[in-house]
């Protein structure tokens, strides 16, 4: 069989111009002209080609060329820089500008709140486009791992477990010294341990000023190299990280809009991401859905409250475990008497209120409860059987009636296609292990970055680039 070699050495006859090597249904296109589309001016980003000075580079251009990089997993300023000498659809993009990697860290660096508006005004293009209709809205959240290590993270028992250490190592070279002074022959070395005499008491200092913040600041624990992260677990073990939110449309599952957090959980997130998303499209959602993360009944009742059908399910209900003999179900609780009433008919009062869980408590005198037959196994305490019951118990029933309805078991079901999909996409697709910046306004920049970049795509797959450019252009 023939083999094909190339040559080359081969005479060839190149286009005139850059715009010939990129098709005209290139998705590159589309970028160039949804990021024309974006109001530099809401964002916060100036722009003054007659200004006097230095010639910068267009500011369009740079946002092009990182949403444009982060769409292909070339998110550091030295690879973006390396692509705008070597990638055609770079040098398109940019007019064949070559901006080095200072200046496109230094651009990302100063744009930071500008940039994490981006998302907002592309989810407000898709709602012009007809992409995005807002009336069924899926909150989700996932962590993604701090541009800083566990190492540094620092709790207070840590910082006292540190400075036990160095005291005693302190005492150890104070000893060393000691015993080197009065035996000259000795094989220690007074230069070596004044040095790290010197090292320990520096390194004391520094725990100990880190132990005083987190008293003054009342935390319960602190990263030296990004304070705004926490140590957060995940499947793939216990990281520095941060817990990115999404909401996310139910007609073609693009991201309305986004957040990061430095919680390690969803419990209280749920009224503000609905609230940032509603902002966003200008109108009241009518169903807001999660999963049951974010059951929290402060928080759902915050929704509720402005009209919306809340589709949350309870732990409970989430967990599927079918309820124990004497459960709290088979207690009925009386209003009237604002008590509970046993199996056997005893009656269970109220005893104290408990404001930090935000639940009252209840219970049996403690002779009926022994002198029951099924003592030891509804309950084997000594002071008898104890009911809780939140101090909302009545929303958290309505709530859960609400998640049983069909129509909302068929939303539910709807949530894992939409609103995981986008995580999955910047995981998996874009290669997203960690984020690059540090600190809270530096990682909403650069997820509101990633969230664009998948709306984007979407809105690519679904409109294609040519049908994308004809109604961008008609805006």
């Amino acid at each position: 069989m023939a083999y094909r070699y190339g040559n080359r050495n081969q005479n060839l006859l190149f286009p005139l111009s850059i715009d010939d090597y990129v098709g005209k249904d290139d998705p590159v296109r589309a970028y160039d002209v949804i990021i024309d589309s974006l109001d530099f001016a809401e964002l916060g980003i100036e722009l003054t080609p007659n200004k006097v000075g230095c010639p910068q580079y267009d500011p369009k251009t740079m946002l092009k060329l990182l949403v444009y990089g982060c769409s292909y997993s070339v998110r550091s300023s030295r690879k973006l820089e390396r692509e705008t000498h070597y990638n055609l659809s770079f040098m398109w993009l940019t007019g064949g500008l070559k901006p080095d990697h200072k200046t496109i860290a230094e651009f990302r660096r100063n744009n930071k709140k500008p940039l994490a508006k981006v998302l907002r005004q592309c989810a407000r293009l898709c709602v012009k486009l007809g992409l995005i209709e807002g009336n069924t809205l899926f909150v989700d959240g996932s962590r993604i791992r701090a541009n800083a290590s566990l190492k540094n993270h620092w709790g207070i028992d840590k910082c006292r477990k540190y400075l036990k250490h160095i005291d005693k190592r302190i005492k150890e070279i104070l000893a060393e010294c000691e015993a080197a002074d009065e035996d000259e022959q000795g094989q220690g070395s007074l230069v070596e341990l004044a040095d790290e005499l010197k090292g320990k008491e520096q390194l004391k200092a520094k725990v100990k000023a880190i132990l005083d913040e987190l008293k003054d600041q009342d935390k319960e624990s602190t990263n030296t190299t990004d304070p705004d992260c926490r140590a957060m677990h995940s499947r793939q073990g216990t990281h520095a990280a941060y817990n990115a939110q999404s909401v996310v449309d139910d007609k073609h599952g693009l991201i309305v809009s986004c957040d990061v957090v430095s919680d390690n959980h969803d419990t209280y997130q749920f009224a503000e991401q609905v609230e940032q998303a509603n902002d966003t499209l200008g109108h009241k959602c009518r169903t807001a859905c999660a999963d049951s993360g974010y059951c929290d009944i402060a928080e759902l009742e915050k929704i509720d409250a402005q009209q919306i059908d809340v589709i949350v399910p309870s732990h409970r209900q989430a967990s599927g475990t079918k309820p124990k003999p004497f459960d709290k179900s088979d207690f009925r609780y009386d209003s009237q008497r604002d008590c509970y009433i046993c199996p056997e008919g005893q009656p269970l009062h109220y005893r104290r209120t408990e404001p930090e869980k935000r639940r009252k408590v209840y219970r049996i005198k403690r002779s009926l409860c022994r002198q029951c037959q099924h003592f030891g196994v509804c309950t084997s305490g000594k002071i008898g059987r104890k009911v809780t019951r939140l101090l909302k118990e009545e929303l958290r029933d309505r709530f859960e009636a609400q998640y049983q309805r069909p129509e909302s078991k068929a939303v539910y079901e709807r949530r894992k296609q939409k609103v995981e999909l986008p995580f999955g996409h910047i995981k998996h697709n874009l290669k997203v292990s960690g984020f690059l910046l540090r600190g809270i306004a530096g990682t909403r920049a650069e997820m509101s970055l990633l969230s664009t970049c998948f709306n984007v795509a979407r809105m690519i797959t679904v409109m294609g680039v040519n049908r994308l450019k004809c109604r961008l252009a008609c805006l």
